[in-house]
């Protein structure tokens, strides 16, 4: 039980690491005061460069990926969706930075492509469909969030990795609740949101 308890520790701790803060410090540039203050891969592109957000996304699903993948080697059954759960929370709520971190979506591809990985592909190319369409990256991660669920059901997923993919989709679009709201006011003054 402590075992498996310092799994799920390890995993917030690495998924806390805040990459685009600690790159953004190499650059000279605080992702945190330009774009929409986020620290994630997306912010980054924008407020650093390609170059940054696509290093800051690789290291985003790595945080995800990687302690998935170790605590799945145990063999037990619901300690890798724990592991990949609480990597991304890591993210989004890192105590390094009080608690104000991402919003999930690269870690939770990474936790899903550790325990689904036909899931995780599927999803990331609806997330790029939409963004692109729509050219609205929330969109696009709402989306990914949503068959995340559908797929990991329809795939007849173990029921861990159907609840974690659960769990990361209420957690994706709890941290987009700001896009949603300037969605709909974007829609209800008649303009393209």
């Amino acid at each position: 039980m402590i075992e498996n308890l310092l799994w799920v520790l390890a995993g917030y701790l690495l998924g806390a690491v805040p990459t685009g803060v600690l790159l953004g410090r190499l650059s000279g540039r605080d992702p945190r005061r330009a774009g929409s203050g986020n620290i994630g891969a997306t912010n980054v592109t924008r407020t650093m460069g390609k170059g940054w957000g696509a290093f800051t996304l690789l290291v985003d699903v790595a945080k995800g990926l990687l302690p998935t993948l170790y605590a799945a080697r145990t063999g037990e059954p619901f300690l890798a969706p724990a592991v990949g759960l609480a990597a991304t929370v890591g993210h989004c709520y890192p105590v390094w930075l009080r608690f104000k971190g991402g919003k999930g979506v690269a870690t939770a591809f990474g936790a899903m492509a550790a325990l689904a990985w036909p899931v995780a592909v599927f999803s990331a190319l609806l997330w790029v469909v939409v963004a692109v369409v729509s050219r609205i990256p929330a969109l696009g991660s709402l989306a990914a969030a949503v068959a995340f669920v559908g797929l990991s059901a329809w795939d007849h997923r173990p029921e861990a990795t159907q609840l974690l993919a659960l769990l990361l989709a209420l957690l994706i679009v709890l941290r987009h609740r700001t896009n949603l709201q300037q969605l709909r006011r974007g829609r209800r003054q008649g303009s393209r949101p």
